[in-house]
């Protein structure tokens, strides 16, 4: 099989997500001259830091923490855009794994009870074929040893498409679409929501303000990558 799989790689070798390089034997997804160059932000050690100050006034949250600093046309994007509509969905989880062991050296998100994935609509999710949420919800949960659940937020609305819509315009598409299921498990527990980029925060804000509907719960978000203002 090991033969067999390096044929396969010699003939249709693996592409780095970021600069489409064929990648080494000891590569994934990305390879190391990209891993290396990330625009990491770090701000997973700062807990007043920007991304969670985008939320004063909003709603309350107890961490924000992204991985990447996403601006267009970088190789952050190159990197998502493979993700999501390349089909390449093991990159979440390679990132997911990659940022979650980041994530647990400091206290504060190792007292995290369940990770769970912003949820796509079913239409969505049929056109699409994966919620690339989970992917990274996958990946975060075998680094840090934190369970992932699906089976608490739901999206029962489906909308259109966010990317163009300024923030007032994406809140009023969200602000209704998510459901909650078996909200008495996570009742005192503290829930962090994950998905790939955070912009405006207005998906995220919804999703938040769903769940803060559980009494005594704490949330906290993470991002593969956030626009940094």
């Amino acid at each position: 099989m090991k033969i067999l799989s390096n044929l396969l790689s010699l003939f249709y070798p693996k592409m780095c997500a970021a600069c489409g390089n064929a990648l080494q034997q000891n590569e994934s997804c990305l390879c190391l001259e990209c891993l290396l160059h990330l625009p990491e932000t770090e701000n997973y050690k700062e807990h007043n830091n920007t991304l969670r100050s985008l939320f004063d006034g909003r709603t309350r949250v107890e961490e924000v923490a992204s991985l990447m600093s996403y601006k267009k046309e970088s190789n952050v994007q190159k990197i998502l855009h493979n993700f999501k509509y390349n089909g390449q969905k093991e990159i979440g989880k390679y990132l997911g794994e990659y940022f979650g062991k980041q994530l647990i050296t400091e206290e504060r998100f190792r007292k995290i009870d369940f990770i769970i994935p912003i949820p796509l609509h079913k239409k969505k999710l049929r056109k699409r074929g994966f919620n690339q949420s989970e992917w990274i919800a996958q990946g975060l949960s075998i680094s840090m040893n934190i369970p992932y659940r699906t089976d608490i937020l739901f999206r029962e609305d489906f909308t259109e498409t966010q990317t163009k819509k300024n923030r007032y315009a994406r809140w009023m598409n969200v602000k209704e679409v998510f459901t909650l299921k078996d909200f008495k498990s996570i009742k005192n527990r503290h829930i962090a929501i994950c998905d790939d980029v955070l912009t405006t925060g207005a998906t995220m804000e919804a999703a938040i303000q769903k769940l803060q509907q559980v009494n005594d719960i704490k949330i906290s978000v993470i991002t593969l990558a956030a626009v940094i203002y």
